[in-house]
């Protein structure tokens, strides 16, 4: 009987600490939490424990996609997918930091051309994926993942984008929404149909990371700025933003929440409710009531867990991978 507990015990630890494929969606251009966001991703693939194999970029700065480029390759991933949402009406350059950061450090990407269709990357990423295993993270508009949704078989797969999801995905990370109710960015520009779109038709678990969550939790301030090497492209992405005055951590909390070890000292989760979306993007929870094939769950801070705590975490976390 002990060898049997003993095995059972260590067939829990394997899959507590077993390693979470994720698809990182993000609109890295007009704010820079994106930035330090990727770069725990970094850090935590370092540490065992994430594989991160691929990133979406909805974004319409013309330099986005390059600059992830160019992070990944400082972290010594440079071979990691990335998808670009390619069908939009106008790309420009408006980042304060993605063109200067792809200049600046080395990258393999050097036109749209040679990205997929975000979409497409969804549908390749899926279809490689074992079922049930993918943690898809969302830190802007979600225009790619509605894509995904309503992608069609192709030459990939026979599969609906939909049918991939239910197959291929264990949860969605979703940093969007003000909560119990609100008006925020990422569901409401530049494409709120896209956010009523696919919290309508996500039928899979979601965790919500609203504005009010990470608007408490200061990073990339003088702490980050006095022991981060100026070598480093998170570096020089604080630089052009704010010159290290700070920033809200909304986009780093959706990240912290892959780390299941840590993630209970600081966040509370309530899943006794659902998320409801107007059409212009305003959210509301919902609480106490129930949707069928609805699992929403809203995060929130530990009443007695001091934000800066948190961010001090998320900034030595890539200070250990310097």
């Amino acid at each position: 009987m002990r060898y049997i507990i003993l095995a059972i015990l260590l067939f829990l630890t394997i899959c507590c600490t077993a390693q979470i494929n994720v698809i990182f969606d993000t609109d890295i251009d007009s704010d820079v939490d994106d930035v330090q966001a990727l770069a725990m991703l970094h850090a935590y693939q370092k540490l065992g424990k994430i594989d991160l194999i691929g990133v979406v970029v909805t974004s319409n700065d013309s330099y986005s996609y390059q600059c992830v480029d160019a992070i990944n390759t400082f972290y010594s991933r440079p071979n990691i997918p990335i998808g670009f949402l390619k069908q939009q009406e106008k790309i420009e350059n408006f980042s304060k930091y993605t063109k200067q950061v792809s200049v600046a450090f080395p990258k393999n990407l050097n036109s749209i051309n040679e990205t997929t269709e975000s979409a497409r990357l969804y549908r390749k990423l899926l279809l490689q994926s074992e079922d049930n295993s993918v943690v898809i993270v969302t830190v802007g508009h979600l225009t790619s993942l509605q894509n995904l949704l309503q992608s069609e078989g192709d030459d990939l797969s026979p599969l609906s984008g939909k049918e991939l999801v239910t197959k291929k995905v264990n949860k969605w990370l979703c940093m969007g929404g003000n909560y119990p109710e609100g008006k925020e960015a990422n569901f409401y520009r530049p494409d709120p149909l896209s956010t009523l779109y696919c919290i309508t038709n996500w039928e899979k678990e979601v965790i919500f990371c609203g504005w009010e969550v990470g608007n408490k939790i200061i990073t990339g301030g003088a702490y980050l700025k006095s022991k981060l090497n100026k070598s480093n492209p998170v570096y020089l992405g604080y630089k052009l933003y704010n010159n290290f005055t700070g920033r809200p951590a909304w986009d780093q909390v959706a990240v912290m929440l892959l780390d299941h070890e840590t993630l209970s000292n600081y966040f509370d989760f309530n899943s006794n409710g659902y998320v409801s979306l107007a059409k212009d993007g305003s959210n509301k929870w919902n609480a106490g009531e129930q949707q069928p094939n609805k699992k929403h769950t809203i995060v929130s801070l530990k009443e007695n867990v001091n934000p800066d705590v948190i961010a001090r975490a998320m900034d030595n976390l890539i200070l250990n991978i310097n």
